[in-house]
C-alpha cells in the first residue's frame, strides 16, 4: 500500500507546474555503484528524495510546514532585504498554525521538540560564518542529506539539498 502511495505522490510532484524539471537542474548522485554524477530535474530529485523518506520512515509522508513553505519558492515573502531565513521559517510556522520561532534563524535551536535526524516535516537549523540558517526539510536524499525549503538561499525562497554534517540541530514545532 506504501508503494502506491508513494508512486501517486512521485506522478503529483512531476506534473506540479510549480517546479518545472527543464529550467531547474541540481547535481545529484545518479549512479548506486559508484560516484558518477549526472543532471536531474527537481522534480525527479524530489521523487527520489520522498521516495527514501518513505523508505526511511515506514510509508506515505507529508507535512503542512513544507506544502506551505513551497508555495512561495521562487519569492521573498518577508519584504527583507538581508538575514530573513529565520522570518520566513516563522511566516509559515505561523501560517500552518503553529507558534512562531522569531527572526532569527539559531534561535530555531531552542524551539519546538528535539529530533535525532532529518523529518520530513522537521525544521533543520544550520550554523554559518557570522549566524545561521533554517528551513523546513522536505526530503532526504538518497546519500542521508536534507533536502531544504528555506529562505534567504541565493536572495530568495529555494529548495535544496545541504550536507547532512552541516546540520546543527533538527526539531519539530509543537502547539
Amino acid at each position: 500500500m506504501a508503494h502506491t502511495a508513494a508512486n501517486l505522490q512521485n506522478d503529483v510532484a512531476d506534473r506540479d507546474m510549480r517546479y518545472p524539471s527543464s529550467s531547474s537542474q541540481i547535481a545529484v548522485d545518479t549512479s548506486r555503484r559508484g560516484r558518477r554524477h549526472g543532471h536531474q530535474s527537481l522534480g525527479e530529485a524530489r521523487a527520489e528524495a520522498q521516495s527514501h523518506a518513505n523508505a526511511a520512515y515506514g510509508g506515505f509522508t507529508s507535512s503542512d510546514l513544507v506544502a506551505e513553505a513551497r508555495k512561495y519558492l521562487g519569492t521573498n515573502p518577508t519584504g527583507r532585504g538581508s538575514l530573513w531565513c529565520g522570518a520566513f521559517m516563522d511566516l509559515v510556522l505561523k501560517r500552518t498554525g503553529h507558534p512562531g520561532g522569531g527572526n532569527l534563524a539559531l534561535g530555531y535551536e531552542h524551539y519546538g521538540t528535539r529530533v535525532s535526524g532529518p523529518q520530513v516535516g522537521a525544521i533543520a537549523v544550520m550554523g554559518r560564518r557570522g549566524g545561521g540558517h533554517v528551513g523546513v526539510v522536505s526530503g532526504i536524499d538518497a546519500n542521508g542529506n536534507p533536502i531544504i525549503v528555506s529562505g534567504n538561499h541565493n536572495h530568495t525562497v529555494a529548495e535544496s539539498v545541504y550536507p547532512r554534517g552541516r546540520i546543527a540541530a533538527y526539531v519539530l514545532p509543537g502547539g
